[in-house]
């Protein structure tokens, strides 16, 4: 009797394994899916140009904004108060907004390139030396796994990427110099603003109560869940590549060095 109840017990377990591995394939086809297609329509606007890009990154201000205000309706507690985060989501949104088209104006796609690359780097460099390192965590009650050794490998892994980036993309060689200085500068500052726009996202969902921002990106959540760090990023990047790298701009591929 005791060995037919294991027994029985032990399929159940097996089934309940087989219908969680299938659900983790299949959720896992939905979020390479959502990816590729989110992929290659920001590939195509950029390719396009200016007027392509400026409906892309439209498209998906007004998705963000849509998910900021049903997290404001569960987070705030009177009329006022929502007032008051719409207008805070929405100025948020047209500050990326306003600067991820004038850093697509200013440089092309090679600008948009370092962008997302830096905010990738970050998380790159923070998972990894997160894990191998440990530590003391910075917000364990708003993200429970991010961790100040993380993070320094975030800052750390973005100037290198964004060095590499100035010695693949300058034409002026002369110029590589304090372009160098300018990336390990910029990228640690990148990282930091990067991780706060994650933190900040995270806070907002814990106050509404929820796990993600929509439900917009299959398999993926919400816009605003993907490209939270950015939101906060692009700002920072823009008048610092601008100014801060004074005027030197990207070199084209194939172009010919000075």
């Amino acid at each position: 009797m005791a060995g037919g109840e294991r027994f029985r017990r032990a399929r159940r377990r097996k089934r309940l394994y087989a219908r969680v591995q299938r659900a983790r394939r299949s959720d896992l086809a939905v979020r390479a899916g959502s990816a590729v297609i989110m992929l290659a329509l920001a590939a195509y606007a950029l390719r396009q140009g200016d007027l392509a890009w400026v409906v892309f990154v439209a498209m998906i201000g007004l998705g963000i904004v849509w998910e900021w205000f049903h997290l404001a309706r569960r987070i705030a507690s009177r009329p006022a108060h929502l007032a008051l985060w719409l207008a805070g989501g929405v100025a948020y949104v047209l500050a990326a907004a306003f600067t991820l088209v004038a850093i697509q104006r200013e440089g092309g796609w090679l600008l948009v390139l370092a962008i997302a690359g830096s905010v990738v780097t970050t998380d790159v460099g923070a998972y990894f030396a997160g894990r191998a390192i440990g530590g003391p965590k910075i917000a364990p009650r708003i993200s429970p796994s991010k961790t100040w050794a993380g993070l320094g490998g975030g800052m750390a892994l973005t100037a290198a990427f964004l060095a590499l980036f100035a010695w693949w993309t300058l034409e002026d060689r002369t110029a590589l110099g304090q372009m160098l200085v300018a990336a390990l500068l910029v990228g640690p500052l990148i990282a930091v603003v990067a991780q706060a726009g994650d933190f900040f996202e995270s806070w907002m969902k814990r106050r509404a109560g929820v796990k993600d921002s929509g439900t917009l990106i299959p398999g993926h959540g919400g816009v605003l869940d993907r490209l939270d760090s950015v939101l906060f990023a692009a700002p920072v990047f823009f008048p610092l590549t601008r100014f801060g790298w004074s005027g030197c701009r990207p070199r084209p591929p194939g172009a010919p060095r000075r």
